[in-house]
């Protein structure tokens, strides 16, 4: 496995999760899942370490 693929993971197990075809309309969807991801653990990384 990749470094890129690594990143792209979770977005490609939602997108299998949801039945989408992760690398269908340019990978968008995925993008837009890892995104969500990536920032919901960043915030709360910072949440934590400002709190």
């Amino acid at each position: 496995m990749s470094l890129a693929e690594m990143f792209l993971w979770p977005g490609t197990k939602i997108c299998e999760f949801l039945r989408v075809d992760p690398e269908g309309d340019a990978g968008l969807i995925r993008s837009m899942f890892n995104m969500i991801v990536y920032l919901v653990v960043i915030l709360g990384f910072m949440w934590a370490l400002m709190g």
